[in-house]
């Protein structure tokens, strides 16, 4: 094993530095005031949040999850309706589709972007279908016009799965900006995290907001009085305050990430086995991860099989990397009700065999990715020939 220091996939040590007087001093005052639970510094970060993500409501919830259960329940979406959503995502996305008693329909996702393709929304809408729950996966922003476009003609709803985009944009929009509602994760990994779970709906529209805020607290918008059944999903105030002293560094922390991905992109370009992330030129990306994608040029199987190897390698040098997400929905256990079978969505599944995501942090150096690329280049000399290599550009996708 190396005798260099490790670097982890993510260190959040490093930007405990520049925050941590701060936010321990909020958290003292928080103590000492005896007023936890919807203050002032809740109310604040609902504010600014929505302003970051260029609508005028937010709704400060326990978790990301929440976050997406909630927005459906405001929509009214329940047992037999459906809701389309990509199986390359984490199992959140359909989780709260389910949990709500709805039935997620997948569509495949594209292989350059990682997102759900819109040119095949429209054959998987049904009398039922009621909402599109698109992902914008690793930071990159899905192809929300032709989303938008999609929904309109069919008079459905759209909810942004914006847990990994925070700070993203495309056409100039934020990530946040285009559904009718948006959820946020705070969880403490995401490049605005708390210090435990906590997430946001964001939102331009009053009544869906009012109608949230009343779901989150037990369906009552007068306190012991519940004007419906509703659950207990509020958020704290040490996390708003970790969350509100975090704030104003995201764009900052969001560039230097960019800056990190084109080191990435300088290191790592041209070497056989690696098919690195494309930007689509209409996007902003927050890059919550940089995921490239390990290929042998043959199987699926021979795949899976080099990107773990390539994991483990990694890690005896003492470097993290992590595979999101190495099971597509469909194929887990608990949607097996819904009797997908594998080949259903052959990119997304293609996709959890190729994926690797590499350090990704604000604060990771140029030299450390430099060492990380030239490991890499290593284990893979070892293991696939040059003229295995397949270029992003012979890809098959619409980089929408």
């Amino acid at each position: 094993m190396t005798t260099n220091p490790s670097i982890p996939i993510l260190d959040l040590k490093e930007q405990y530095k520049q925050v941590g007087n701060s936010i321990e001093s909020k958290v003292i005052e928080i103590l000492r005031s005896g007023h936890y639970i919807l203050g002032k510094y809740g109310a604040e970060l609902e504010e600014e949040v929505a302003a970051f993500c260029g609508v005028r409501f937010g709704v400060a919830v326990a978790n990301g999850t929440d976050a997406l259960i909630l927005a459906l329940w405001s929509l009214d979406i329940g047992p037999g309706d459906e809701v389309i959503t990509p199986p390359f995502t984490f199992a959140a996305t359909a989780e709260a589709i389910a949990l709500r008693g709805a039935k997620p329909v997948f569509v495949d996702v594209d292989p350059i972007t990682f997102n759900i393709r819109p040119d095949l929304i429209e054959a998987a809408i049904t009398e039922r279908t009621k909402a599109i729950l698109p992902v914008h996966l690793y930071g990159q922003p899905a192809n929300m016009e032709a989303i938008c476009a999609i929904a309109e003609k069919h008079g459905l709803r759209i909810v942004e799965d914006n847990a990994q985009g925070i700070g993203a944009s495309r056409k100039g929009h934020p990530t946040g900006s285009w559904g009718d509602l948006a959820c946020i994760s705070f969880y403490p990994t995401k490049n605005l995290g708390a210090a435990g779970d906590a997430g946001m709906i964001v939102t331009d529209n009053e009544d869906l907001a009012r109608r949230l805020k009343v779901l989150r607290a037990h369906g009552s918008a007068v306190r012991y009085f519940h004007d419906e059944l509703g659950v207990n999903s509020r958020l704290d105030e040490i996390q708003a305050a970790v969350l509100l002293t975090k704030l104003p560094f995201l764009r900052q922390w969001n560039s230097q990430r960019n800056t990190v991905a084109r080191w990435y992109e300088e290191c790592l370009r041209n070497t056989p086995g690696i098919i690195l992330p494309v930007i689509n030129a209409d996007n902003v990306h927050a890059w919550h991860q940089y995921t490239v994608r390990v290929t042998t040029g043959g199987t699926i199987e021979a795949d899976k099989q080099l990107r773990d190897e390539l994991a483990k390698e990694l890690n005896a040098r003492g470097i993290g990397s992590m595979c999101y997400y190495p099971v597509p929905l469909h194929l887990q256990q608990a949607f097996a009700d819904e009797r997908y079978t594998v080949g259903a969505f052959p990119v997304s599944e293609q996709l959890a065999a190729q994926v690797l995501s590499l350090p990704m942090y604000p604060e990771l150096a140029y030299g450390q990715v430099m060492r990380i690329s030239k490991e890499i280049k290593a284990i893979l000399a070892n293991k696939i020939s040059a003229s295995a290599y397949v270029s992003p550009s012979v890809m098959t996708g619409v980089v929408p």
